[in-house]
């Protein structure tokens, strides 16, 4: 299954390509979309098997109020432009999920009318809420998916699936399992019981943001006993299911922002020894910087551009994170049992850690996370090889 095995780049395409998202596009034909093959490479030396794109449909502005689920926004390129890409990662190995966005569409939408429900979603005038009672907007969902994974796509993050009917979710999956049966559905789930959740809409996965949350709390209180709470948590949700673990994406502050470059490079050490399915924001492996601001502009600062000329023009002070995160991948896939493994609290402080995942036969990984006087994370596979770091080494 795919959740055994990948690991994701997570890239907010609109921003890391640099098209325009609260302003008009210059004229003309744009093919940005094309830029992110240059960043294929960096992803699979970085250790990641897979590209998750937050949403590249015709859309107004931010990509999340969308126009028309069946064709490319403009601003990124046009269909031969996806099927490049799509050929590029195919080429290279890489697994592609697009991100779908089925809770709500633009007011401006062409079918807003017909398969809305007649009010704005959490109070955005600009977003109507879909009526997923009505039978035509499954019909409309089973289509889009469909339609992209016929394109080649190998699953769909579903934003705001928390939103959506548990029973919406349990009539459109099926029908689309049974042309794609290994296609993989990640929902976007803030907070809940993650096992019942799982259980009531039948999706593959949901995101592991109880983990997150815990990650960056302890760090930057230094307080490692919330974090010993949420892996116990943690621990009972993954005897059953594989859940996206990640420490960033596009709605969150940057984690070197929040706890800074060492904290940084503990957080990843904590995501990529831990079960789950991780993911890897674009530029979090390089320390990008980024924390919401306010009004209508509030979460762009977590979505940059790359820079212009591909992974040689990335600023040299961002290689030792990048070098990490590629020392943790590696570790992580000479040891797959990682992604379902048990895990235990063994010592616990304000400031120090020692946690043990173990797998099915007999498989053991011992980490000590060490924040104060001196940060350092040290990880060691039993009768095996050592992985560590502190800042300088």
């Amino acid at each position: 299954m795919l959740v055994d095995h990948a690991i994701w780049w997570h890239v907010y395409a609109l921003g890391a390509v640099g098209a325009p998202v609260h302003q008009p596009d210059t004229p003309g034909q744009h093919h940005r979309l094309r830029a992110l093959v240059d960043w294929l490479d960096y992803a699979i030396e970085l250790g990641c098997s897979g590209l998750l794109l937050a949403p590249v449909f015709t859309s107004v502005s931010h990509g999340y109020d969308t126009l028309d689920h069946f064709s490319i926004d403009p601003r990124l390129g046009d269909d031969a432009d996806f099927d490049h890409l799509m050929d590029e990662a195919g080429r290279r190995g890489m697994a592609v999920m697009l991100d779908g966005v089925f809770n709500h569409v633009a007011r401006e939408h062409p079918q807003a009318a017909v398969l809305g429900a007649a009010r704005s979603w959490e109070g955005h005038e600009s977003l109507t809420e879909l009526d997923h009672a009505n039978p035509a907007v499954a019909d409309l969902v089973v289509d889009v998916m469909l339609h992209w994974l016929r394109r080649g796509i190998a699953g769909w993050r579903l934003d705001v699936a928390y939103a959506v009917p548990a029973e919406f979710w349990r009539a459109v999956l099926p029908r689309v399992r049974a042309e794609f049966p290994d296609a993989l559905f990640l929902g976007e789930v803030i907070h809940g019981d993650y096992d019942e959740i799982l259980a009531d809409t039948a999706l593959d996965t949901l995101t592991q943001y109880e983990l997150w949350k815990a990650i960056w709390s302890s760090l930057k209180d230094t307080n490692l006993w919330e974090l010993a709470w949420a892996l116990e948590r943690h621990d009972t949700f993954s005897s059953t299911h594989v859940l996206q673990t990640f420490v960033g994406n596009h709605d969150v502050d940057r984690i070197a922002s929040v706890v800074g470059d060492d904290g940084a490079a503990i957080a990843a050490g904590l995501l990529l020894t831990l079960p789950g399915m991780p993911s890897i924001y674009y530029g979090d492996e390089q320390g990008f910087r980024g924390t919401k601001a306010a009004g209508f502009t509030a979460d762009d600062p977590m979505r940059p551009p790359l820079p212009d000329g591909g992974p040689g023009a990335l600023l040299p002070i961002g290689a030792w994170l990048y070098r990490w995160h590629q020392d943790l991948i590696g570790l992580r896939r000479r040891h797959a049992w990682l992604t379902r493994a048990h895990v235990v609290v063994l010592d616990k402080t304000n400031e120090t850690m020692h946690y043990a995942c173990t797998g099915g036969a007999g498989e053991r990984l011992d980490v000590e996370v060490v924040l104060a006087p001196a940060p350092s994370f040290r990880a060691q596979v039993e009768g095996g090889e050592t992985l560590e770091w502190s800042p300088g080494r």
